[in-house]
């Protein structure tokens, strides 16, 4: 029997809009992952502690509160203090496009706007992860 692949979804800083977030975990369910949504206000500590304690195969990112910059690293920082500096990470919510390739050189496999169609964040994660 073949393992679904596991997702973290989180809200780090202080961003109060979880709308997107809660569509895309939607989403992610109904394609048969499994979704862990760790809910609003998360310090970057706490979004990797979560990926480690719930053995994710992916962690995806909420920030529309324009703050990307300063969490992304953060969040990479405490991923790699836990041994998981391969894996996948991504990032959605309001990302200006000049900030997507130095996100994507700290190590975001991918960044997704607004409007983005659900169904290419799952292609995006099982293609990244394959079967587990």
């Amino acid at each position: 029997m073949e393992r679904k692949i596991r997702v973290l979804i989180a809200k780090p800083g202080l961003d109060g809009h979880d709308r997107g977030a809660k569509v895309v975990a939607r989403a992610l369910r109904d394609a048969g992952m499994e979704v862990i949504y760790t809910g609003l206000r998360q310090t970057p500590a706490m979004v990797a502690e979560a990926a480690l304690q719930e053995d994710v195969n992916v962690v995806g990112l909420s920030i529309l509160s324009g703050a990307h910059m300063g969490l992304v690293p953060r969040v990479i920082e405490e991923m790699n203090r836990r041994g998981m500096e391969d894996l996948p990470l991504f990032v959605g919510g309001i990302i200006p496009v000049d900030d997507i390739e130095p996100l994507k050189e700290m190590g975001v496999r991918e960044v997704f706007g607004p409007g983005t169609d659900t169904s290419v964040v799952v292609e995006f994660i099982r293609r990244e992860i394959g079967s587990v």
